[in-house]
């Protein structure tokens, strides 16, 4: 049997290899509890898994704010959000997740347009959150990438502004 994914380079992989493991080891003393030990090593990843989904959609949130809300006073305090929350991602996001989260990019785009949507008609923006897209705009690599942010309201959207930070 293979060694699996290391801890110190996937620990998501890493958990869900181990889970596995546990589940299929012949276990002659019944004082261990396989399953349960299991469940929790498996839990422990997907914990990891869906704090790199909620930084992902806070991500996406706060980028359609900046893009399509005419808004000039919350723009500094959604950069912050965005920089705290690439971040708290980068510290968790492993190769394996990087590909989770890539198949999974339309389901946690829909789920941040709704959080901007919400976000926006509470400040009486309603005409910037009908104006949302469908579909998202951006790459998983420009979600990640330090320092770039949606051109605001009125220009290109498929350009991208890098600002220092």
């Amino acid at each position: 049997m293979s060694d699996g994914p290391r801890y110190e380079d996937d620990f998501y992989a890493w958990t869900q290899y181990q889970a596995e493991v546990l589940r299929t080891m012949p276990a002659p003393d019944n004082r261990f509890d396989r399953e349960h030990i299991a469940e929790e090593i498996e839990d422990l990843g997907k914990s990891e898994r869906d704090a790199v989904r909620s930084q992902i959609r806070r991500i996406i949130e706060h980028f359609l704010k900046l893009a399509y809300s005419p808004a000039e006073p919350p723009r500094l305090d959604w950069i912050g959000t965005i920089i705290e929350a690439r971040q708290n991602l980068l510290d968790k996001l492993t190769t394996t997740l990087r590909h989770d989260t890539e198949a999974g990019l339309d389901k946690l785009y829909a789920d941040g347009r709704k959080r901007a949507a919400v976000g926006l008609r509470r400040h009486g923006e309603g005409d910037a959150a009908e104006n949302l897209p469908a579909a998202c705009p951006w790459s998983l690599d420009e979600i990640c990438r330090e320092d770039w942010y949606p051109a605001g309201p009125g220009a290109s959207q498929d350009q991208g502004v890098d600002r220092p930070a």
